[in-house]
């Protein structure tokens, strides 16, 4: 294939503008990486009926823009995630203060978009989703990080932290929080801290910016109970943005996500969406068949999820030993893992890939990147259990031939 394009453009390209991405190589064949779900939980036959039978009653539609639902997007989804965020995380709102979205990385820039401006501050979970750490970063925005423990942040150092930052003057933009099933580490947030986040948040003015993309796939079953609190949002909608997906509970590859803010924020989210609206197709699918299947497949899925939770928690403790510390999660697809303080896994990524392995360093996951320099991100729900056997006994023995390490014991520690 020839890489000629003509005249040298790279003097043209814009300040700022990230690397060059690479060329897509395939998969390797331990990939631990990414929020990729299995593969065989997804209901192809039935989304194919679902598919056909969305098309056959409002395909038409497809010749209008939004298909003539307006800009927030397809009526039916919307009615969809209202009655999931009633039922299973609290919520009470209504079809008009919903916005579909481009998966939530589209939520999150619409909201960056809103209220960020290069030289402001945020607050970030000190270990938090790379993908929202490295976008303010590019605008040129501090990221300040609020240190966790086993049940999520830790309140008095927000208190402190806020008070700080007044003293000199600084207005955070917002807290942003992943409070139930917390990326990377997998902790809810209980609720008597959420209730303190939220006062110290109304007490500073700032707002909070909720991200709960996992909060479906929880151990033990849906609903909230006294290990599920109920959104900030559904707490305080008027200090909370709150942005979910159906990329973990469906298909990643479907897109389809949303925002819930209250109508005067989600009025300036609508006016800042650029693409003339997300792929109407993906919504009519996933509204057809969530609003008959959301339930029954979520629990299956994550059954499934929690077998490969167990089989990789079993083989790190095996392969690894003492040299290994888990942190178990309370749902979701990502086991977080810290090795001995000598070990840098950024130095790993390079021999691991080369045998075929692909995992998430820690340093991507933290607002200060050599704090978490022994840790790392393992994503359990796409490979097979044999895969996630055989994966990470190869894994050991890269660290192994690189650093001396690991030696076998056990040490196995639950998050929250």
């Amino acid at each position: 294939m020839s890489t000629t394009i003509g005249p040298a453009y790279e003097h043209l390209f814009r300040k700022g503008v990230p690397a060059a991405a690479p060329r897509f190589t395939g998969f390797p064949k331990y990939n631990f990486i990414g929020g990729h779900n299995d593969p065989t939980m997804l209901p192809v036959e039935a989304l194919a009926d679902c598919a056909a039978a969305a098309l056959r009653r409002e395909g038409a539609s497809l010749s209008l823009y939004n298909l003539g639902h307006g800009p927030l997007g397809h009526r039916g989804m919307r009615d969809l995630v209202v009655d999931k965020l009633r039922r299973h995380r609290g919520i009470e709102t209504t079809r008009e203060e919903v916005l579909l979205t481009s998966g939530s990385l589209q939520g999150l820039d619409l909201v960056n978009s809103l209220l960020l401006e290069r030289g402001d501050t945020v607050l970030f979970e000190e270990l938090s989703y790379g993908g929202a750490i490295s976008r303010v970063r590019t605008l040129g925005v501090e990221a300040v990080p609020m240190p966790l423990d086993a049940e999520g942040i830790r309140m008095d150092a927000l208190s402190d932290t806020l008070d700080a930052l007044k003293a000199r003057g600084v207005m955070p933009k917002y807290i942003y929080t992943i409070p139930t099933i917390q990326n990377p580490t997998g902790s809810i947030l209980p609720l008597e801290r959420r209730e303190q986040l939220l006062k110290l948040a109304r007490a500073h003015g700032v707002p909070v910016f909720e991200d709960e993309c996992y909060a479906d796939l929880i151990w033990g079953g849906q609903g909230i109970g006294h290990d599920v609190p109920p959104a900030l949002y559904a707490m305080d909608p008027g200090q909370v943005i709150h942005i979910g997906s159906f990329s973990k509970t469906l298909a990643p590859a479907l897109r389809s996500a949303y925002a819930v803010a209250p109508w005067p924020v989600l009025a300036r989210l609508v006016a800042l969406k650029t693409d003339a609206g997300s792929a109407s197709v993906e919504q009519m699918l996933v509204a057809e068949y969530f609003s008959k299947h959301f339930d029954s497949h979520v629990a299956a899925l994550s059954g499934v999820l929690k077998d490969k939770l167990d089989v990789m928690v079993e083989a790190v403790e095996r392969e690894f030993g003492s040299a290994a510390e888990c942190f178990i999660p309370k749902g979701g697809i990502f086991l977080w893992i810290r090795l001995p303080p000598e070990v840098d896994v950024r130095k790993l990524v390079k021999p691991a890939a080369e045998r075929g392995i692909a995992f998430n360093p820690g340093p991507e996951w933290a607002v200060v990147p050599d704090s978490a320099s022994s840790l790392l991100r393992l994503c359990f729900a796409l490979p097979s259990k044999d895969e996630i056997r055989e994966g990470v006994a190869a894994f050991a023995k890269v660290c192994f031939e690189q650093t001396g390490i690991p030696a076998r014991s056990g040490n196995i520690r639950n998050a929250g």
